[in-house]
């Protein structure tokens, strides 16, 4: 049966083939990495999806999920960090990839730990992308758009993993975010969309 969530996550999906096939029409034309890192965070926005279509919103408490959605907010993190902060992408790609490893260690074998590993990368992830396109002077105008997905992002991510644990953010109780979740997610790509053709057009 098709649900009003199902319309959400249809609309967040055809809005992430947007931003991959301008991602990609870039990336032909200039060969720039951040646009491939920008395209693996929207390709997982969009299989995430697809899945939450067809499998249903229970398989936010798989392990499987939680790890591979962690690769939509450093994606698009070290996407920006790629082409508005150069100086430090080689530091901040050992971050994120000691955060991917240390989500996927803690969701399968070390459930105590989990707590600690999906706050800490997935909120400095989100921390990334809501400030670099406010504090870059060079962004063009608009591009802080990408900040506010950044923000819905973080709450999201950090919301949904609490729950997974069996505990509650702030008033991001279960019932709460299963209410919310599917709009927020259309929400923050439409916020992303937004900021990054801004960005692509300049």
């Amino acid at each position: 049966m098709f649900t009003l969530n199902n319309l959400f996550l249809l609309l967040t999906g055809l809005t992430a083939i947007y931003l991959l096939w301008r991602f990609y029409t870039r990336y032909s034309k200039t060969k720039k990495l951040h646009d491939i890192y920008y395209m693996m965070g929207f390709a997982v926005l969009l299989v995430s999806g697809l899945l939450l279509i067809f499998l249903g919103l229970g398989i936010l408490k798989s392990p499987y999920v939680l790890t591979v959605a962690s690769l939509i907010p450093l994606g698009i993190s070290m996407g920006l960090m790629n082409q508005y902060c150069p100086k430090y992408k080689k530091l901040y790609a050992w971050f994120a990839l000691i955060g991917f490893l240390a989500i996927a260690v803690t969701s399968f074998a070390a459930p105590d730990l989990k707590k600690i590993a999906v706050p800490l990368f997935h909120g400095v992830a989100g921390l990334v992308i809501f400030l670099l396109p406010i504090l870059t002077k060079d962004a063009p105008k608009g591009f802080f758009w990408v900040g506010i997905g950044g923000v819905l992002i973080g709450l999201g991510g950090i919301a949904l993993a609490f729950i997974s644990m069996g505990a509650q953010l702030l008033f991001f109780s279960p019932t709460f975010v299963m209410l919310i979740l599917t709009p927020l997610l259309l929400l923050m790509t439409l916020a992303f969309t937004w900021g990054f053709v801004k960005d692509i057009k300049g």
